[in-house]
């Protein structure tokens, strides 16, 4: 048992050292990661926390996401405007919530205020060996 905790946290501090969330950079927009751990009753998934800031007027540009990737997302404060595939633009405010399925698209997500910063926690689920969890979209 001892050594299957060592093998999750070593795949963990490699998920944190080789995740690339950060790869579809927008204006105004800053993703860290926040937290990665192999799942150890799901083997070759992981969960990892990313937390998404945006600056008043901040945009990602339009993207996609692993293909593995299930993602809650969690609108810490201010308000985010959002579409994913070709459903609606919604903005979402603080305490509100939505997801993104396995392949989905993700054409919109930027701050909905001009003059107010926004945060968003993106929680994904995701196969252990997908490094690039961000794509931007050409």
């Amino acid at each position: 048992m001892k050594l299957r905790s060592i093998l999750s946290a070593a795949l963990a501090a490699a998920a944190i050292a080789t995740a690339t969330p950060v790869a579809a950079h927008g204006v105004g927009e800053k993703a860290t990661p926040h937290f990665a751990q192999a799942i150890p009753n799901i083997p070759g998934k992981s969960l990892i926390a990313v937390v998404v800031d945006y600056a008043p007027g901040g945009a990602s540009p339009s993207h996609v996401h692993a293909k593995s990737a299930f993602i809650f997302a969690y609108v810490v404060s201010g308000a985010i405007e959002s579409q994913v595939n070709d459903g609606p633009k919604r903005v979402y405010r603080a305490g509100e919530s939505f997801y993104e399925t396995p392949g989905s698209s993700h054409p919109v997500s930027r701050n909905a205020s001009k003059t107010k910063p926004a945060r968003l926690l993106a929680v994904f689920v995701v196969d252990t060996d997908d490094k690039q969890l961000t794509t931007s979209v050409k």
